[in-house]
């Protein structure tokens, strides 16, 4: 009986962190601007503890910075947040995958391949969010496998503070195709054992990653010269 508060409380607060996650990723709520309690604890019907909650938990994320005395503003990022990321996602996860190519069993590799096939499902149907969820998983199988407690450490702290890059820059178009063409790639180098072109081809899906966000971020011309270089990518 008493669970239903606890339920109600983790469900409202899912809510109000989709909500501010999307309205910012779709651009109506703009980086500088303020997210303001009032609003939410009104839309929702709560108090404003589960609110700053979220705020918390979205500050973590990259989503939000929080000011004393001022409240919740969206965190304006820079191209070089971008990429100073996409570096350090690139050497951290290249060096995992270097060091799971000796470690993955047969049954990894099919589990890698099932989870590639189920991406390529939700590419064709344009879902980003449950794309960027079972991607995770893909990633966080061979960084298990990488046998580095540390290194998977890190590279979590890492990912979570930038959630809103790694969202937005599966969100660009044709972004998620890519996605499942470069595991193919990497699931071949699993097979044969071969952790300097596993780590290569992490490495290089990761920069692809962070140079189309990049270029998507100097507005409508730069978004279609982002577009046209996930093109590209296509046929290297």
């Amino acid at each position: 009986m008493r669970k239903k508060p606890i339920e109600r409380h983790q469900t409202l607060r899912e809510k109000i962190l989709e909500t501010i996650r999307e309205s910012i990723l779709k651009g109506n709520l703009k980086p500088g601007e303020k997210v303001a309690e009032p609003e939410l604890a009104e839309r929702f019907g709560i108090s404003r503890t589960p609110i700053r909650e979220a705020f918390r938990q979205l500050e973590s994320e990259g989503y939000l910075t929080v000011i004393p005395r001022k409240g919740a503003v969206v965190t304006e990022l820079s191209e070089r947040d971008v990429s100073e990321f996409y570096a350090i996602k690139s050497i951290l996860e290249g060096y995992a995958a270097r060091l799971a190519a000796r470690n993955l069993s047969p049954r990894d590799i099919d589990k890698l391949e099932q989870i590639n096939k189920r991406l390529e499902q939700l590419a064709e149907e344009g879902d980003v969010k449950s794309f960027y969820r079972v991607h995770n998983e893909f990633h966080d199988l061979f960084i298990k496998a990488s046998g580095n407690e540390k290194l998977a450490e890190l590279i979590e702290q890492v990912g979570m503070k930038f959630n809103r890059l790694r969202m937005a820059s599966l969100s660009l178009p044709g972004r998620m195709e890519i996605s499942v063409a470069e595991h193919r790639k990497i699931i071949a180098a699993f097979k044969e054992k071969d952790g300097e072109s596993a780590d290569n081809l992490v490495s290089r899906t990761a920069a692809l990653g962070g140079k189309v966000l990049i270029q998507s971020m100097g507005g409508a011309h730069a978004h279609k010269d982002a577009i046209d270089l996930l093109d590209e990518a296509v046929d290297i």
